[in-house]
């Protein structure tokens, strides 16, 4: 027990070690000003699009601020839904009267692939105008500034992909506080530090952009059609058969979540431990759970109780809390005071369950559609049977080496 505990004593401070350092790579990116084009330089036309699935909170309040961005150059929101029976169809259908010079609202055509996002997003690219193709969720808001701060980007020929950092606003309920505790202290933190420390790209589909012939050159949406992390998976095709850069915006976005359950907190992470499982080597995953220190300090506490390893333990927990409240600060407008403990605390209990979840389980539920995932996070048809061998390889292996767009 003496030998367990120290263990993860150890694992624990090298985590919240990482942690610090990540936090200061956070600090770094966010300090440094977003490129902006000259007044007078052309921009290429942005087609941003949505795609819709019931009806997210505030998703009127959502898409209203895609109508005000400020942007010199042309823009167009499309908006898709998989039908009219989708409860998202009427609040669609009210935006495009609103603003029909910008909105418009195309549902989807046939059912070509698994992931039923990126049935979407077939349509809607087959439909947009532009050259410059921006996917944006549904429940997600941003700067005036956004659009601004991508053309920046693609006036270098050599980036292929621009993606954000996902923060997260306007927690009323606990379980809501919890979701937007992890997508700023872990989710967008890591994809920060991930770049800037490793050169490793980590793209969210939250946001992501990508030019046209780039997208058509890597087969169109239709070659990740059933893939789970279309958005991971397209941002390391950008660099791999592209030879392209990928870009991580200085300015995050904003993944508006009000009024989320606890279970609905725990079940969407659930969902993302199965994802990153299969994203990633078995080495890669079990590296994440350091990045989650404190469920390994007390469990390392109770193991071989003592002054010294309830010391280590509390120094570990306070620690962790510290960090994550700093960096909520850093990439939100709107700091989490001290109230927010205990969100922090049982954010990382229920993180720590799941990622359990994900070394054991390879299943997801998607807004109703229940999926198989195996390895690259390949989807497999949900009548599968059950002897499919689930091999274990790295991250993309199979996707990177094209057998996903076959």
């Amino acid at each position: 027990m003496l030998l367990a505990s120290s263990l993860l004593l150890i694992a624990a401070c090298f985590g919240l070690t990482a942690l610090v350092i990540q936090f200061v790579l956070v600090l770094r990116h966010r300090r440094e000003a977003p490129r902006v084009l000259p007044a007078g330089a052309p921009r290429p036309g942005i087609s941003i699009l949505k795609p819709l699935c019931g009806v997210d909170d505030d998703l009127e309040a959502n898409l209203e601020q895609f109508a005000r961005l400020d942007y010199a150059g042309k823009y167009e929101v499309v908006l898709g839904v998989k039908d009219a029976r989708d409860a998202a169809f009427a609040v669609a259908r009210a935006a495009v009267a609103r603003w029909p010079g910008l909105m418009r609202l195309e549902l989807q055509e046939g059912e070509p692939g698994l992931n039923p996002k990126v049935n979407q997003l077939i349509t809607l690219a087959d439909r947009a105008r532009y050259d410059v193709l921006v996917i944006s969720d549904s429940n997600t808001r941003v700067e005036a500034g956004y659009l601004e701060e991508l053309a920046a980007a693609f006036s270098d020929e050599r980036v292929g992909c621009v993606t954000h950092p996902v923060a997260g606003l306007g927690e009323k309920t606990f379980g809501s506080l919890l979701d937007n505790l992890y997508l700023a202290a872990s989710a967008a933190a890591g994809m920060i530090a991930a770049k800037r420390f490793a050169d490793q790209d980590i793209v969210v589909g939250k946001s992501m952009a990508l030019r046209r012939s780039d997208v058509d050159a890597l087969g169109g949406f239709f070659s990740v059609k059933d893939v789970l992390a279309e958005d991971y998976v397209i941002g390391q095709w950008v660099t791999r058969k592209l030879g392209k850069r990928v870009v991580v915006a200085r300015t995050p976005v904003f993944n508006v979540s009000l009024r989320k359950s606890v279970n609905a907190f725990f079940q969407r992470y659930l969902r993302w431990s199965v994802i990153h499982r299969t994203a990633v080597s078995p080495s890669t995953y079990v590296a994440q759970s350091l990045l989650n220190p404190a469920p390994l300090a007390v469990l390392g506490a109770l193991l071989s109780p003592s002054p010294t390893s309830g010391m280590v333990a509390t120094a570990v927990v306070l620690g962790k809390v510290a960090v994550d409240l700093a960096a909520c600060r850093a990439l939100r407008e709107d700091a989490l005071s001290w109230d927010a403990v205990p969100g922090v605390l049982v954010k990382d209990a229920l993180l720590f369950v799941a990622w359990w979840h994900g070394v054991f389980f390879r299943t997801v539920d998607w807004r109703g559609t229940r999926l198989r995932v195996g390895p690259g996070t390949r989807l497999l048809a949900p009548r599968a049977p059950a002897s499919v061998p689930e091999r274990t390889l790295h991250a993309s292996e199979e996707l990177l080496a094209g057998e996903a767009a076959s």
